[in-house]
C-alpha cells in the first residue's frame, strides 16, 4: 500500500513538472529567440521580443548598448533552472552558457501581450545591469538610490506645482492606472503649499522597518527624513520593469517632529 501511495505522489510531481514545462514552453521559445537575434547582432528583431511596457521604458539605443557590454552576444545555449507561470504572467530563472564556455546566470520575467509571450523585464548580475532582481532585494545603497531620485522627482514636481515630471518617471504599469491630473490632485496639499523637498535629496533616508518584496513582485520601502522641524515620511512601492526597478506607487506625509 505505502509503495502504490509513493508510486502515486511521484506521479502526480511528474505529471506537474510536465504541465509547467508545457505551458511555460512559449517562453522558453521567445528567450530562445532572443538569444538568437541577440548573437547575430539582429537588435532590431531583438528588441521586438520585448514587451511594450519594456520598449516604453528603455529606449533601443540603450538596450543596445547593455548589450554591447554584455557577454549574451556569445550566447551558445540556455538553461532554465526554474520556471514558472501565473495568469498572464511568468518567469524563467536559470543560466546561459557562452561560446568560451562562460555562464552567465539570468531571470527573464515575461508578460502575455495579444497571445504572445513577451519579455517584461531582463536580470543579470551586477557585472552587467545594476538595479536589483525581481525577487531579490537590491542592497541597501540601491535602496538609498531609489529612494533618493524618487523624492528628488517629486520635489521638482511639487516646486513646479505639476506632477508631469513625476508622472513620466514611474512606472509604465502605474501610468497605465492614473494621470498627470489624478497625481495633481492627490498630492494637491503639497502644490498649495510652500514645503521645499529638494534639500532631502543631498540627505540619507532613514528606513522603517526592512524593506521587503511580496510575492507580486512588488518592492516595499517604507522610512523618514530626520529634519526639523517637520519630518517627512515616504512610502514608495517599485516594480521590475525592463531593466531595474521603477516606481508603482508612493505616498508621503509630513508631521511635527516631537
Amino acid at each position: 500500500m505505502l509503495l502504490k501511495i509513493v508510486i502515486g505522489i511521484v506521479v502526480v510531481i511528474i505529471v506537474a513538472v510536465a504541465v509547467v514545462f508545457y505551458l511555460t514552453s512559449n517562453m522558453t521559445d521567445t528567450a530562445e529567440k532572443f538569444f538568437v537575434a541577440i548573437k547575430a547582432k539582429d537588435y532590431t528583431t531583438a528588441y521586438q521580443y520585448l514587451s511594450e511596457d519594456f520598449r516604453a521604458s528603455t529606449p533601443q539605443a540603450e538596450f543596445e548598448s547593455f548589450l554591447e557590454k554584455s557577454a549574451l552576444l556569445r550566447f551558445k545555449k540556455a538553461s532554465w533552472s526554474s520556471r514558472s507561470i501565473s495568469g498572464g504572467r511568468g518567469e524563467l530563472d536559470g543560466s546561459v552558457t557562452t561560446e568560451s564556455g562562460g555562464v552567465v546566470p539570468i531571470k527573464l520575467g515575461f508578460i502575455k501581450e495579444n497571445g504572445k509571450w513577451l519579455i517584461y523585464s531582463i536580470y543579470k548580475p551586477q557585472s552587467g545591469l545594476a538595479g536589483g532582481e525581481s525577487g531579490k532585494l537590491p542592497s541597501e545603497s540601491e535602496l538609498v538610490a531609489l529612494v533618493t531620485e524618487s523624492v528628488r522627482k517629486f520635489a521638482l514636481s511639487v516646486n513646479a506645482k505639476d506632477f508631469t515630471e513625476f508622472y513620466q518617471y514611474t512606472s509604465h504599469l502605474w501610468q497605465r492606472e492614473t494621470t498627470v491630473q489624478k497625481l495633481n490632485e492627490a498630492f494637491r496639499i503639497f502644490l498649495e503649499g510652500n514645503t521645499d523637498f529638494t534639500p532631502l535629496a543631498s540627505l540619507l533616508p532613514v528606513f522603517d522597518g526592512a524593506p521587503s518584496i511580496g510575492d507580486n513582485g512588488v518592492l516595499l520601502v517604507k522610512g523618514h527624513y530626520q529634519t526639523e522641524p517637520l519630518i517627512p515620511l515616504f512610502e514608495f512601492k517599485y516594480i521590475y520593469e525592463g531593466m531595474g526597478w521603477k516606481l508603482l506607487g508612493t505616498r508621503i506625509e509630513v508631521k511635527a517632529s516631537s
